[in-house]
């Protein structure tokens, strides 16, 4: 059995906004314990943010990034009778945050020669100008479950 833990239940807002989901954020981003670390790479992405975008206050814009991120649907595998099939599936809310979350993260360690806090704003930026690599990821899923439609109905 994986370890489970019920970091859901027991997170608090981060220190700054007060944000649960930055605070997750922040979890997941974190390499070796370091969250002091992490959690100052993700407010000076923030400020580079609000450098960029001024009519918005940062934490919005990450806010509105990540909601822009989340995929409504994705495939899952299914075998059916000696043959798997890509069956186009609801995603509920919990995993299309921590979908999201990982999208942004995986795309900003991708990213070579630029500061961490430098990147994940560039991503940040551009998934909320509905843009960039988590974004391209989003809709490679949703077209994979438009294409797989004619399986949904093992859907279980």
């Amino acid at each position: 059995m994986g370890r489970i833990t019920a970091s859901r239940k027991q997170l608090v807002g981060d220190p700054v906004y007060g944000s649960i989901l930055a605070s997750k954020f922040i979890n997941c981003l974190m390499y070796d314990g370091k969250k002091s670390v992490a959690q100052q790479v993700f407010y000076d992405a923030l400020a580079e943010i609000e450098k960029k975008i001024t009519d918005k206050p940062a934490i919005e814009v990450f806010t509105q990034a990540i909601e822009n991120i989340k995929p409504n649907i994705e495939v899952r595998s299914k075998r059916v009778g000696g043959a798997s099939y890509q069956v186009p599936m609801q995603v509920n809310r919990v995993r299309q945050q921590s979908l999201a979350i990982r999208w942004v993260l995986g795309a900003v360690r991708d990213k070579k020669g630029l500061p961490t806090a430098k990147k994940l704003a560039n991503e940040i930026i551009a998934a909320y100008n509905k843009e960039g690599v988590a974004i391209t990821k989003r809709e490679n899923v949703h077209r994979m479950a438009e294409a797989n439609k004619a399986f949904a109905h093992f859907a279980w």
